[in-house]
């Protein structure tokens, strides 16, 4: 990301103004609002800074203000119900439904109005071939006047059809913008004020799912909800055509069958809805996993967890695919049963009319046979809209659950305006019951008053209740008794350091306008002027995520730096200088506590004896009660239990010393050539020295997509070989469809006055041809959505294992430089697409393809004039794809990039959300969330605007297409064509708008995303590790047996680019030694310990332990014969049990054992 998450206040890039909302009626229509990108887009890739800004109706801030205020008035509406509830009991909880109703509700009828106006004017071309076969087969009477007439009809129908079809769409894909954005933010807003019960029930990759699946899922249900009125006009229509052409028999058994095909909706959609819900549970409990993982990647690697950890994820993996595959055989079942449709619902239909004596004629036939066409759309929809509905409410299901989740307790502290008489900046009065669960009381019967400028100490045993002390100040365990007040502005040092990803002034000063005597005297206070020299681009150096490229010594220090530079009156610190050495801690509590803080409010945590004496006021804790408080000598002299803290830190020292002086004899044995090795400016971790960079832009494609990634798709699985089979059943179906609507146009009589067949056959034996081939067509679907559906699956799982393996194998500088979001957004929202729709887009390019084949074969027998128009209007359909696809092609790609910092973001925000509530910038990160939302929302609704654009214009070009076919088989004369021949012409000319645009649409949506899978695949190709094991090299079984390590001449670096961090290294460490290393920030002793682990690996030099060079063994057998407490703790999502044994190596007997020694048995 080339700009920070949160930009300062204040600060804004000039961009231009939407055009949307400036543009005519005219433009409106036609889309043309949107040339001046085009043009821009044609001459050079799209940059995020060329897109105009959304519209103020489109824009985040907008809608998140709008839903929250939809859902208050839907909570009002809820609390009157409930007071007029005799019942009484507990209100309920606003309706989600409701909120987006209320929201969507005025642009929803628009669309509506668009929708069911496209739908009815589709219906006309149907209504009049039977009067235009009627007048080709009387032309002798009929003038030519009403033959144009029927003509310019069918011209109207179509041009009202192309406009309102149009702005229905683009309605609907602008509505699920304003959606997406309401409820993205809804969730971020959420977010910062979970309560620490809740947010253990939700991790990042769960709310990850809620962001981008989900979601996706809600605004997908928006774009097909249009169906719902469209349907019963369509149906309603279709009768009346029905009914007009083939009487009453013929009509009511049209009706009968469409609704029993219908009906087998019903059992489907209640099997897709529970299939969507496992896929989704599954999808959850992957993503969960993998989140993990990728946030303790450093742990599994130091303790070769490596091939455990993939196949956990691998496990999962195949419980979601088992419920995709249930779930798309049931698609193609379904595919199977409304592409036949058309025909059963025509077999039954002229059976019907047969039986009862209703005359076939051709002008009938086409005519329902285009009646049928159209009825495909509704058929073929509702089963997609019963999905998107079964879809859309497990989705909104699990967003209102989170919505609904307990947040942190508003009124758990009363905040009292600093100043006035009252002497006291924290009260904490009588009989507080403090519980993080319902069955677990953290504090009970707190009573403690600060005053101002005072500084408190809080010490005691591990798990006493020191940190919970001051999540009660801050409000942020639930409340159930007793009160808490504070006065003024607070500051929080949290014990684990929450970093930003950034430059290091970035977090300190944590959206403070900068001020450089305040910020050298922070910097100064806080000991970090020596380490801005070890870095090339000092403060401005970028920190990678969660400040893994800082030692735990410096990520401390730059959130103490944080909260000195707000200036606040109280400061909260928990542990602050446990993660420091005790020089540094020294410095810190004398230039920071009692230097630059001397008047502030200070209460701190602390293990460290030496910083107790200093305080005004000592607080000891025990079993979640304050036990003694007092100063420190005072303290000492009670004789109660405080004197045991101090006297097991004596002891503890003492101990040490003892350990010291019985291993000085190995100190010669150690350091070969110290003098030599010795740097006066020792370099901490480097970073780019052009731009202070570690993180660098995500990896962005330009131009088309690669013939190689397609071709990588769709040759992964078998070499590509049932591609072939899938474009045969393809093409089977389509000719075995036109056949069978040949044949009935060539084989009934052209009019009613003639009642032979053409053919010498009986209608019956007509219909039984017609029924033969009908089923033919549809066995071909059957056969096609079996092997689509097959070789999709397996394909998004080929991809899917293999980028796993890819990530897994990666080296830790791959994850230092690379946020978790990016990683998670192909995992999530990329693999998404790969698993369910990747497979039918370019399928439906092949079958868009051949069906427009198919249409222009039947219309060029008719009349091969067509092609002189044909021709011309194709290449100017091709010259507007080349025009349109670069442009839209950028805007897909920044679509996809956009939505990584929204993730990355809100993952941060969650890991700080305590830090975030209690320096009171809330409102500070939800903007930066609204500015995030709408760099997403830009180039998306442009995106789907250009495809509108694109769209238009070649529905427009068909219409013209289809206008001069039909003044041509008008204008010529008697004789040349057969009557029944031209009329199936234009019942297949009929649909050429939308087949035409549905090639051009489906390959320009199926390049958009086949971006997924470029992104997969830049995944697949990751520089790995070295190999695990190296068979040739295998070390024996009691290797290390002694555990000597010597380095020779040992040079590290993390990048080429970068300065060397370990310069020449010579020394041996003797086995079954207890060997101390020492240094200031940034002297190399965290790479030193990476470099034995071959976590980073060496320029030059070697590591030897035990006479074996570790670079000539495999990682798996140096790594599983080491083991290490790494600096940052690390926990597992499960037992305590199984964090201490994640592999199920031990004995029940071994782990209590262990539990024992690290005094955890009576916990």
């Amino acid at each position: 990301m080339k700009e920070p998450l949160l930009p300062a206040e204040g600060q804004s890039k000039q961009r231009t103004r939407s055009p949307y909302g400036d543009a005519t009626l005219l433009q409106l229509v036609t889309f043309s609002w949107l040339n001046p990108l085009f043009s821009v887009g044609i001459k050079k890739p799209l940059e995020q800074d060329d897109i105009p800004d959304v519209g103020i109706n489109e824009s985040a801030a907008f809608l998140s203000s709008a839903f929250a205020e939809c859902l208050d008035r839907e909570t009002e509406r809820q609390q009157s119900s409930d007071n007029t509830d005799d019942a009484g009991g507990s209100s309920s909880s606003p309706s989600i439904y409701r909120a987006i109703f209320l929201l969507v509700r005025r642009k929803a009828a628009i669309n509506a109005f668009f929708a069911m106006a496209s739908a009815t004017a589709s219906y006309v071309g149907p209504y009049l071939i039977n009067d235009f076969v009627d007048f080709l087969s009387r032309k002798k009477e009929r003038s030519l006047t009403s033959g144009y007439l029927i003509a310019l009809g069918f011209l109207c129908a179509k041009i009202v059809e192309t406009v309102t079809q149009r702005q229905w769409i683009f309605g609907a894909r602008q509505l699920g913008l304003r959606l997406r954005a309401a409820l993205t933010t809804r969730i971020y807003a959420k977010g910062l004020v979970l309560s620490a019960r809740s947010r253990q029930g939700h991790t990042s990759g769960e709310i990850i799912n809620y962001m981008s699946v989900d979601v996706n899922r809600i605004t997908d249900f928006i774009w097909y909800v249009n169906t719902v009125w469209m349907l019963p006009i369509q149906i309603s229509l279709a009768i009346y055509i029905l009914r007009t052409n083939l009487g009453a028999p013929g009509s009511l058994a049209a009706l009968a069958a469409t609704l029993l095909v219908m009906s087998c909706n019903v059992p489907l959609t209640r099997m897709q809805k529970s299939y969507q819900t496992k896929i989704m549970e599954a999808k959850d409990g992957r993503m969960k996993a993998t989140s993990e993982v990728l946030r303790n990647m450093k742990t599994i690697k130091l303790q070769s967890w490596d091939s455990q950890f993939l196949g956990k994820l691998k496990c999962l993996r195949e419980v979601e695919r088992s419920w995709l595959w249930k779930s798309l055989r049931l698609t193609a079942i379904t595919a199977f049963i409304f592409w036949g449709s058309p025909a059963f619902i025509s077999t039954i239909t002229f059976g019907a009319c047969l039986m009862m004596g209703v005359p076939l004629t051709a002008g009938r036939v086409l005519s329902a046979l285009a009646t049928f066409r159209m009825l495909q759309d509704p058929i073929f929809n509702l089963p997609d809209l019963l999905s998107v509905i079964a879809q859309a409410k497990v989705s909104a299901d699990r967003i209102t659950s989170y919505l609904q989740e307990e947040e942190v307790q508003q009124d758990a502290v009363e905040y009292v305006p600093p100043g006035g008489d009252e002497r006291f900046d924290v009260e904490i009065e009588s009989e507080l019951v403090s519980s993080r669960s319902s069955s677990n009381v953290t504090l009970d019967g707190i009573d403690l008053r600060v005053k101002r400028g005072m500084r408190v100490a809080v010490c005691g045993t591990v798990g006493s209740g020191k940190s919970s002390l001051l999540s009660c100040i801050l409000g942020e365990i639930h409340k159930l008794s007793g009160t808490v007040k504070v006065r003024g502005t607070k500051a929080y040092v949290p014990q684990c350091p929450w970093i930003l990803t950034g430059s290091i002034r970035d977090n300190i000063l944590f959206g403070k306008a900068y001020e450089s005597e305040r910020y050298e005297r922070t910097v100064q206070a806080c000991a970090m002027v020596k380490d801005f020299e070890l870095f090339s681009c000092g403060d401005l150096t970028e920190i990678g995520e969660r400040g893994i490229n800082m030692s735990g010594g410096q990520k401390q220090r730059i959130q103490i730096a944080r909260a000195v530079y707000q200036d606040a009156d109280i400061y909260l610190l928990d542990d602050p200088f446990s993660a420091v050495d005790a020089h540094t801690g020294t410095h810190l509590f004398q230039d920071c506590l009692m230097g630059i803080l001397r008047d502030k409010t200070i209460i701190y945590v602390t293990h460290q004896v030496e910083f107790l004496p200093a305080a005004d006021v000592i607080v000891v804790m025990q079993n979640g009660k304050i036990a003694q408080t007092g100063k420190f000598d005072e303290l000492m002299k009670q004789n109660v239990g405080f004197e045991a803290l101090v006297g097991a830190h004596s002891q503890a020292l003492e101990l040490v010393h003892a350990v010291e002086s019985s291993t000085q004899q190995t100190t010669s044995l150690l350091v070969a050539d110290q003098e030599e090795n010795s740097d006066p400016n020792p370099v901490g971790v480097g970073t780019d020295n052009q731009s202070g960079k570690l993180v660098q832009d995500e990896e962005r494609e330009t131009g088309s997509i690669g013939k190689e990634v397609y071709w990588s798709y769709l040759t992964a699985v078998k070499g590509g070989v049932l591609v072939p089979f899938i474009v045969l059943a393809q093409s089977s179906f389509q000719v075995l469809q036109i056949a069978s609507n040949y044949w009935m146009a060539w084989a009934c009589p052209p009019t009613s006055d003639s009642n032979e067949p053409a053919v010498g056959l009986g209608m019956d034996t007509i219909l039984l041809v017609y029924t033969l081939l009908a089923a033919g067509s549809a066995l071909c679907v059957l056969v096609r959505a079996i092997l689509v559906t097959t070789v999709g699956l397996s394909t998004a799982e080929k991809l899917f294992t293999d980028m796993l393996h890819s990530v897994i194998r990666a080296p830790m500088q791959f994850f230092d430089s690379t946020p978790t979001g990016r990683i998670l957004n192909r995992a999530s929202t990329d693999q998404s697409v790969l698993d369910l729709e990747i497979g039918q887009r370019l399928g439906w390019c092949a079958f868009s393809i051949i069906q427009i084949l198919g249409t222009i074969a039947v219309m060029s027998q008719v009349a091969w004039e067509v092609f002189v128009i044909f021709i011309p209007v194709t290449a100017v359909c091709i010259w507007y794809q080349q025009y349109y696809t670069p442009t839209a092609r950028e805007l897909a790609r920044l679509s996809g990039i956009q939505l990584t910092p929204i993730l990355h973001h809100f993952s941060e925000s969650l890991a700080g959300a305590a830090t975030i509530r209690a320096f009171g910038h809330g409102e500070r990160f939800i903007t930066g969330n609204l500015g995030l939302v709408d760099n997403y929302s830009r180039p998306w609704f442009h995106n789907v605007s250009a495809m509108e654009w694109l769209s238009f214009r070649l529905n427009v070009l068909s219409n013209f297409v289809f206008a001069f076919s039909l003044v041509l088989l008008v204008t010529l004369p008697e004789g040349i064509i057969n009557p029944s021949i031209a009329g199936l012409a234009v019942t297949y000319g009929i649909n050429l708008n939308v087949l035409q645009a549905s090639v051009i649409w489906n390959i320009c949506n199926a390049e958009n995303k086949m971006i997924s899978v470029e992104r997969v695949l830049q995944y697949t190709n990751i520089k790995s590790e070295a190999p695990l094991v190296i068979e040739d090299r295998r070390p024996p079984p009691n290797w290390p047996s002694i555990g000597t390590i010597c380095f020779k001449n040992l040079q590290i670096r993390y990048a080429e680019h970068l300065p060397s961090v370990l310069k020449n290294i010579s020394c041996t460490f003797p086995g079954k030694r207890k060997i101390g290393v020492v240094g200031r920030t940034g002297s190399g002793k965290s790479t030193l310990t990476q470099a034995i682990f071959r976590m980073v690996e060496a320029r030059e030099g070697s590591i030897i332990i035990d006479d074996i060079d570790i670079s000539k063994i495999g990682l798996d057998d140096l790594r599983s014969r080491l083991s290490i407490i790494p600096q940052d703790p690390t926990m597992f999502e499960g037992t305590v049990r199984g964090n201490l044994d994640p592999l199920c190596q031990y004995t029940d007997f071994d782990v209590w054992e262990v539990f024992s020694t690290i005094l955890l048995s009576h916990h």
